[in-house]
């Protein structure tokens, strides 16, 4: 289940006041510890890790839910990463806000050499 950090509680509320939260493109990260609400966490970082553009479809239904609209590639490890345990959704390619967290169905091990891949719609966000 994915969790909204406490960066965008205060922004959501804040929509309601009128004040406006600039749009951001949505960039999908890996971590190998759990994120908190605070946006923090253990990212992965090295051997040619780089958030990838989530490309979120236009979001739908009653419980307000997107999904990625296309494949995300990570790139190749050029060295180990770790055991990626949960991902996040960030409002940059680098630094920036978290902006929710969730646990992954399952665990994957990123050797040398490996890579991951979320097929279209695989990744689903949802309002509840």
């Amino acid at each position: 289940m994915a969790e909204f950090t406490d960066y965008a509680e205060n922004k959501i509320l804040n929509l309601m006041r009128n004040v406006a939260w600039i749009e951001f493109p949505a960039y999908v990260a890996l971590f190998t510890t759990a994120p908190s609400d605070a946006g923090d966490g253990t990212e992965v970082s090295g051997g040619s890790y780089a958030r990838q553009l989530a490309g979120l479809s236009a979001a739908a239904g009653a419980g307000g839910t997107t999904s990625n609209a296309a494949d995300i590639d990570f790139p190749v490890a050029t060295a180990d990463w770790g055991t990626v345990t949960h991902i996040a959704i960030m409002d940059a390619a680098a630094a920036g806000n978290m902006i929710m967290h969730s646990i992954m169905d399952a665990p994957k091990t990123i050797a040398s050499g490996d890579s991951i891949k979320f097929n279209a719609g695989e990744i689903d966000v949802t309002v509840a």
